[in-house]
């Protein structure tokens, strides 16, 4: 049962509450711990070259490793930054960041090289996104492991059929302010750690999943048509303009079974394509 079945009333109703700063758990534990990062921007549009950031949020918190209770708050940053070109209209509309809020605004990003050092992983949700834009300013980024909310967590094995920030909140029973960088933080902790789960919460299948290896399957070597790309995206593969190939990362989990798709839809019974394994530490890393 999800929380938000949990909270109906007798008319299937609910009651959201605004969410809050995460609050420890535990004041105090001999167990194992780990020091987290929770990290979330927001830019002046999708492009990770060309576009730049205008918001940036980052709350280290320390976790019991075998339960993924909050254990304390270590530390948090947040600033604007002036990307010297005017905001788009249709990103201000969407984060309510103005050019005004942000002129002369520039992120320390000693600070944030401290707090990610002090960090075992780096969490965001859709990481690869995040991880696009911090990689291009820390090098400590690059050599840590960035774990994905969205794709570290099965969150369809647990009832829900979406896995966006925003409506998982609510399934959880609370909202926030969204595309604010440090409401968009404390929500994701909020929604990791939630306190419905008795065991086994979302943190903690995040925290098993970002250490394993993954995959990406290059689909190259078949015979290009209109119907063989209509299957490649249908089988959301992307397509990277500067290698020109479709490609596709894949969980440790998965790989035999899109080798089999691939094999079937585009290929002649023989496998064509290309493997790499992926190590922990590159996962989300932009190609």
């Amino acid at each position: 049962m999800t929380f938000i079945e949990s909270i109906k009333n007798s008319s299937n109703e609910i009651t959201l509450k605004k969410i809050g700063a995460p609050i420890p758990e535990l004041l105090i534990t001999d167990q194992p711990c780990l020091n987290i990062a929770f990290l979330d921007v927001e830019t002046t549009g999708l492009d990770k070259k060309n576009n730049e950031i205008i918001e940036l949020a980052i709350k280290t918190i320390k976790v019991e490793k075998l339960s993924a209770k909050i254990v304390s708050i270590e530390g948090e940053y947040e600033s604007f930054n002036d990307p010297n070109i005017d905001i788009p209209s249709e990103i201000t509309s969407l984060t309510g960041i103005s050019n005004t809020m942000v002129k002369d605004e520039k992120i320390n990003w000693q600070r944030i090289d401290q707090l990610i050092t002090e960090s075992d992983i780096i969490i965001a949700h859709n990481a690869g996104f995040d991880r696009s834009f911090i990689d291009r300013y820390s090098l400590i980024s690059t050599k840590k492991i960035w774990a994905c909310s969205v794709n570290d967590i099965d969150w369809l094995k647990r009832g829900f059929t979406s896995s966006k920030q925003e409506l998982l909140c609510y399934w959880h029973g609370f909202y926030f302010e969204v595309h604010r960088a440090m409401n968009d933080v404390d929500a994701l902790i909020n929604l990791l750690t939630h306190r419905h789960y008795k065991n086994h919460r979302p943190l903690h299948e995040l925290i098993e999943n970002c250490t394993k290896s993954s995959y990406t399957i290059f689909a190259e070597n078949f015979p290009y048509n209109q119907e063989k790309k209509d299957i490649i995206k249908g089988y959301k593969y992307k397509w990277n303009p500067d290698i020109k190939i479709w490609y596709k990362n894949i969980k440790h989990n998965e790989l035999e079974i899109e080798k089999e798709k691939l094999t079937s839809a585009i290929y002649d019974k023989i496998f064509r394509g290309r493997i790499e394994k992926i190590d922990p530490r590159d996962k989300y890393k932009s190609l």
